[in-house]
């Protein structure tokens, strides 16, 4: 029986590759927004709250690492299917515990899963994308993650309503399974796809430079030779610092400071996501029409990221304005941060060879992680200390700027990385 085939086929990966990114911004928002439900029954304080979100991000940075090397063994298709079954089952096991050290052993679980899901990610955009598309693919699986933070609040919210918090772990983790079914069904690399129609597939083979894809993968110790590896880990370090503050205290900062209950966070919570999701899609779509326009790689990518940085300083405005205007400032911050986040995440793959480009995105993405631990654990530090926002925000706003100097300073060029010694060695073509 002959498979049907799908015009357009990378593009409904892309879409896949979103609805997945969905489902983890989904389960990751969960706690933030059930977090005064479950207060009720198991009492947390500020301290221990951010202690269960370094238990997340602990294990997400760990396993940014090992899933993105896990990848490049197994090859996106299985790699995903596993990441994705692993933190769905920690999921649901989120919903069975009574206790703070339940709720962290399901986090520290659920960030073992979703770890390797963004150098998947990574890996299959490379494989399916080439330069002048790839940005704007990113920005579609980025765009994913801000919509599923967009509906987790007003669907958390009907859920807890109608049934209670609980539920809210068991639906979303059975979720995760039915698209892991969706994935083993879609992806294959493109040479091995029989769905893939001939057009694309010559345009695929045209498209995307044989050095840069089936190349031997780079070890850690090759890759930590280089200088654009380590400017490419500060800058995520500094910029997911401050997302991953953001993401996680926007519901409990809406509660304590705002006092609002939790159908007024419904109400409220999803607009800055849903900006999120459009800074995902706008940094993606310039950065593509800007290459299309003759503009260089480097060029296009670096004026987004500049824009993207120049909005996040308005975060230090968050806590002097009304409620209204402080939705605003979170929503304007969100955007600038996701279109930050999709030109980061394309410059692995134009970087790298699409061998390495998951374990290249899984040390970028672990940095990420441990800065956003660390800083939620200072975080917490600060707000049991002083009981304002006030400072924690003022950091938030300057760390993106921050990252970009060091991507101007330390990475200098966004071109492929060409290190003769190391790559003649793997049996790269240079």
């Amino acid at each position: 029986m002959i498979s049907k085939r799908i015009p357009n086929l990378r593009w409904w990966i892309a879409g896949l590759l979103a609805t997945a990114s969905a489902l983890a911004y989904v389960d990751r928002q969960t706690l933030p927004v059930v977090i005064g439900e479950i207060q009720k029954t198991i009492p947390i304080t500020d301290q221990q709250y951010g202690n269960l979100q370094f238990m997340f991000l602990l294990a997400y940075g760990v396993m940014y690492i090992v899933g993105g090397k896990l990848t490049d063994m197994l090859g996106a298709r299985w790699g995903y299917f596993v990441i994705i079954v692993w933190w769905s089952a920690a999921n649901l096991m989120q919903g069975a515990v009574s206790s703070v050290f339940g709720l962290g052993i399901g986090l520290f679980l659920l960030g073992l899963g979703e770890g390797g899901a963004f150098p998947a990610a990574a890996k299959a955009i490379a494989e399916w994308f080439s330069a002048k598309e790839r940005s704007l693919a990113f920005g579609i699986f980025n765009a994913g993650s801000g919509f599923g933070a967009t509906i987790a609040p007003p669907l958390i919210a009907v859920i807890v309503l109608r049934l209670n918090w609980r539920w809210v772990f068991f639906i979303t983790g059975a979720t995760g399974f039915a698209w892991a079914v969706c994935w083993l069904g879609l992806y294959y690399p493109p040479a091995l796809h029989k769905r893939l129609t001939d057009p694309e597939r010559d345009f695929l083979a045209e498209a995307i430079p044989a050095k840069m894809v089936g190349s031997p993968s780079l070890s850690w110790t090759d890759l930590l030779r280089l200088r654009q590896v380590w400017g490419l880990v500060a800058a995520r370090f500094c910029s997911d610092s401050a997302w991953f503050f953001l993401i996680f205290w926007l519901p409990k900062y809406l509660a304590d400071v705002r006092h609002l209950n939790i159908k007024s966070i419904g109400y409220f919570a999803w607009i800055p996501y849903a900006l999120a999701s459009l800074g995902s899609l706008l940094g993606g779509w310039l950065s593509s029409y800007l290459v299309k326009r003759r503009l260089s790689v480097d060029a296009s990518r670096k004026i987004c990221l500049g824009i993207s940085a120049a909005c996040m300083p308005l975060s230090l405005l968050i806590t002097v304005s009304p409620l209204s205007v402080t939705i605003v400032f979170f929503s304007l911050a969100m955007l600038g941060h996701q279109c930050w986040s999709t030109i980061m995440q394309t410059l692995t793959a134009d970087m790298f060879p699409s061998s390495s480009v998951g374990s290249v995105a899984g040390l970028i993405g672990a940095a990420g992680a441990f800065g956003g631990m660390l800083f939620n654990i200072f975080a917490g530090a600060l707000l049991t200390a002083y009981h304002s926002y006030t400072i924690v925000f003022a950091i938030t706003g300057l760390l993106h700027p921050l990252g970009f100097i060091i991507i101007l300073l330390v990475v200098r060029k966004i071109t492929p990385v060409i290190n003769p010694k190391i790559y003649e060695t793997k049996g790269i073509p240079i």
